[in-house]
């Protein structure tokens, strides 16, 4: 009966419920969008990261994985140092470098990998084979450089490295096959990019380059292992810089804390906006049937049932408005990421609103509750009004 009369009773002014639908569908969706952005870069972050199974990342001291062009030296060591720890399973290293391709008259730049093809956690095959332990002269190719250079598995490429301006040539150089076409798992959009043996990015790298290392790429025997390991890791060879995903996760919020930040101001504004729309659209319904309501209550009707009504009343609305609410979000969501996965130097496959179910249960909790609240001070004031001095002043 109480939800009864509440619809019926919103239904005789349509067009203001209508509009404080609409109201809190739009707050609604900024809430659900602020909850999603408050921790989704984050979450999308540390599914990257462990996406292929690497709990820990050993790079030059004071970095991240390729935050700067710094490398380790000494890599052959250090990587058996590593290897020796008895909580890691396997670990292998990575050497990031620009390179270029030889396309006829024109030097293509290109950013390249080396990997140990057998431990490697930076691409995911889409189509062809990938590289063997012994392959020295085969290479993977992602997407955009293979567009850009015209080229398919099975496909020769000349790279060309150490490029000495005085002599105007190069000073290393090596034919390779394309073995694979590949997904860089950690490459902007658009990024040209190949992996190529580690032995093959140190020649063409030249210089110092011999025996350097980007960054080791560690899987521990088990997730309860990574603390210590990393204990041990560091202790050993305190030169460099050894994060575990969590690590690493924090380091990223610390440099990311404006989204956070801006997620909870525009999701409190989207409270506000609530709890003003709900709450006017009760006030002014009750003072418009205070003589109703105290006809009802002069006629037995108790002041809980009054009470429930005019929450009820909230609650639709709030429901109505919240339901409509999510699924706006969720498309202006998606619009959104597609804007900020834009910005040049991000990694394509980061996405900045990430439809977990945690945050969109929080967000609907927080949503009932704020039209639940909103409707406690009209509704209160329509059970505990006076009858007498309502009628005779209210009643028609």
């Amino acid at each position: 009966m109480t939800w009864r009369w509440a619809i019926r009773d919103l239904w005789r002014h349509p067009v203001r419920t209508t509009l404080s639908i609409v109201g809190v569908a739009i707050a609604s969706a900024l809430l659900l969008d602020m909850m999603l952005l408050s921790g989704g870069l984050e979450r999308s972050f540390e599914k990257l990261l462990l996406s292929r199974g690497f709990q820990l990342r050993v790079t030059p001291k004071g970095t991240l994985p390729f935050d700067t062009e710094a490398t380790m030296g000494d890599a052959t060591r250090l990587l058996a140092v590593i290897r020796a720890d008895p909580g890691v399973a396997e670990a292998g290293p990575m050497l990031a470098t620009s390179v270029f391709a030889d396309n006829g008259d024109v030097l293509v730049p290109l950013v390249s990998y080396g990997v140990d093809p057998a431990v490697q956690g930076i691409y995911v095959l889409q189509r062809g084979v990938d590289l063997g332990a012994a392959d020295s002269i085969g290479m993977m190719i992602g997407e955009p450089a293979a567009a850009r250079l015209t080229v398919a598995v099975g496909d020769t490429v000349r790279l060309v490295g150490r490029l000495d301006p005085q002599v105007a040539g190069a000073a290393a150089d090596r034919a390779m096959v394309v073995r694979g076409v590949v997904r860089f798992l950690y490459d902007a959009r658009d990024q040209p990019s190949i992996a190529v043996p580690i032995a093959v990015a140190r020649e063409l790298a030249g210089g110092g380059a011999t025996d350097r290392a980007s960054v080791f790429m560690v899987r521990a025997v088990s997730d309860d292992a990574v603390a210590g390991v990393v204990a041990r890791v560091q202790a050993a060879v305190p030169a460099v810089s050894v994060n575990s995903i969590g690590d690493m996760v924090t380091q990223f919020r610390m440099r990311l804390s404006y989204f956070r930040q801006l997620s909870l101001i525009l999701g409190a504004i989207a409270l506000v906006v609530t709890v003003l729309l709900v709450g006017t659209l009760l006030a002014i319904t009750v003072n418009e049937r205070l003589g109703d309501i105290a006809t009802m209550r002069a006629i037995g009707i108790s002041s809980a049932s009054i009470l429930k009504q005019i929450l009820a009343q909230g609650m639709i609305v709030t429901l109505v408005g919240g339901g409509g609410g999510i699924a706006l979000g969720l498309l202006t969501a998606q619009w959104l990421d597609a804007i900020l996965k834009s910005f040049p130097g991000l990694p394509a496959s980061v996405s900045f609103f990430v439809a977990d179910t945690e945050p969109m249960v929080l967000a609907a909790t927080t949503l009932l509750l704020t039209g639940f609240l909103a409707g406690l001070a009209p509704a209160w004031r329509a059970a505990r009004a006076p009858i007498a001095d309502t009628l005779r002043n209210d009643a028609p």
